[in-house]
């Protein structure tokens, strides 16, 4: 009898499901968007019934598409966007909206850890920087402002243990995804008491679930769910991922060799670690989905996403195809423009999206070939940070919409002068959770094996050594004009 597996990925407006055979083939696919609420200036929310209700007609089609008989679906694992809150009372019905990982409204008590000293306190058990989309930070800033809220609450849930929540009505905390939420010792791999009192959060402890791993059993499908989706009452759940995570294993990601580069909505940079890696100049260290190591990386909301904004905002225009050839029609040492791509956020102190150079001439060529070079010149600044942390790189594995488009893959492998690996899967997220799942149900022994067998490069794309000046040199200008941003 054929096994196959389910992968649910949630980012912050879209859901995707897919089924998976055991070889990483993909037999059906579905996706939902659903709506950002903005009650208030950084405030950004879903609702969490139309959430669940995405989720469900994903799921349902995918099941009712596939042709695949539910009894054959052997394991169904979860991913989704990091942080944020999701907030569920004692009967599991949903507290308020959920929270996304765009929040900003607890800026100002992040200021405040980072001013009185709890930031570097606290790191050396966090291994990671802290920002307002936290649920940290949004736990401490609903006890001041909206404390009915925590009242009414039983558990504080990321995105993807929502949906598991919903799945299974099991309340569990995935430790990958719990890990890279100041909650969690990361060293250690555990609540930490002190660390909670560090945070004045204490008193909050029982609200968090029991810690999982990724591939562990977290319940199985319930009747109601069944009876909604089209899936097979009982069919096991497990923790699910981080989804950082997933994307990593999704592009094989096992051993230290590689880099794993994520050029999605942010700009994630990562590669995995025997050793907790720490420093308080580092964006974030978690505890990966393998056993014995750890995650580290470097993140920020700088890369396709500043793309997406200027194609509605300035082109009116949603062809790909038309902005890749664009891009392609300007040669790199003919165009003097440069684009810094914080639209949403800087990994370079607080500094705003800027076009440098401009001048009569310049078309919007031009201005979208400086789009994708600040996009990668972004992730540049991430991975040199992190190579201060390891020995060089064997090559990068590439996984998120830039993924898709030939001119742009060959500028990350110009820019980083490293070969640029390209795997198959067309949605990357999906296909790393189903590995868990496969993993789980023990369909394979481990990543390690499960990754051979569903995960395939089908291609390295090879640094132009020519572009290698050329692009150093608009590097070196790129960061002089940060420098400069700095003291206007």
């Amino acid at each position: 009898m054929s096994k196959y597996f389910m992968g649910i990925d949630n980012g912050g407006t879209v859901c995707k499901v897919a089924l998976y055979d055991n070889k990483g083939n993909a037999l059906a696919l579905a996706s939902r968007k659903v709506e950002m609420i903005y009650p208030e200036p950084g405030h950004t929310e879903k609702d969490m019934g139309e959430f669940w209700g995405a989720n469900v007609e994903a799921i349902a089609e995918v099941v009712k598409i596939s042709g695949v008989d539910p009894k054959d679906i052997a394991g169904i694992a979860a991913t989704g966007h990091g942080n944020g809150m999701f907030l569920v009372d004692a009967e599991g019905d949903a507290v308020g909206n959920g929270i996304i990982s765009t929040d900003s409204r607890a800026k100002d008590i992040v200021d405040n850890w980072y001013s009185d000293g709890t930031f570097e306190k606290i790191n050396r058990k966090t291994l990671q920087s802290i920002w307002a989309a936290q649920p940290v930070a949004l736990l401490n800033w609903f006890r001041e402002n909206n404390p009915a809220v925590l009242e009414q609450s039983r558990w504080v849930l990321m995105c993807k243990d929502y949906i598991r929540f919903k799945l299974t009505g099991e309340a569990y905390a995935e430790i990958t995804d719990y890990s890279g939420t100041n909650l969690v010792n990361v060293v250690e791999a555990n609540y930490d008491d002190e660390l909670l009192k560090d945070f004045d959060l204490l008193d909050y402890k029982d609200m968090f679930p029991p810690l999982k791993r990724s591939t562990d059993i977290c319940g199985s499908v319930t009747k109601e769910t069944a009876a909604a989706t089209g899936l097979a009452e009982g069919t096991p759940v497990m923790g699910g991922f981080f989804d950082i995570d997933a994307c990593a294993i999704a592009t094989g990601l096992t051993d230290d060799k590689n880099i794993s580069l994520i050029a999605g909505t942010w700009s994630i940079n990562q590669f995995i670690s025997k050793k907790p890696v720490g420093s308080t100049e580092l964006f974030m260290t978690s505890i990966y989905a393998i056993p014995g190591y750890w995650l580290v990386s470097e993140a920020s909301a700088t890369s396709a996403s500043n793309l997406e904004w200027f194609m509605k905002n300035l082109m009116e225009c949603e062809d790909y195809d038309e902005v890749n050839t664009s891009v392609a029609s300007i040669r790199p040492e003919d165009s003097d423009v440069l684009f810094v791509p914080f639209l949403y956020a800087s990994s370079f102190g607080d500094l705003p999206a800027s076009f440098f150079g401009l001048q009569g001439w310049h078309t919007k060529a031009h201005m979208l070939r400086a789009v994708y070079e600040g996009i990668v010149f972004g992730h540049k600044l991430h991975i040199d940070r992190l190579m201060k942390y390891r020995e060089p790189a064997k090559s990068v594995r590439i996984s998120g919409g830039a993924s898709k488009s030939e001119v742009w893959i060959q500028m990350f492998a110009d820019i980083l002068q490293m070969p640029i690996e390209i795997t198959e899967a067309e949605e990357i997220g999906t296909l790393g959770a189903a590995i868990g799942a496969a993993v789980g149900v023990d369909e394979y022994e481990n990543f390690e094996n499960a990754t051979e067998a569903m995960v395939r490069v089908t291609r390295t794309v090879q640094p132009n050594k020519d572009m290698a000046e050329i692009y150093t040199e608009k590097y070196d200008k790129f960061y002089r004009y940060l420098d400069a941003l700095k003291n206007v």
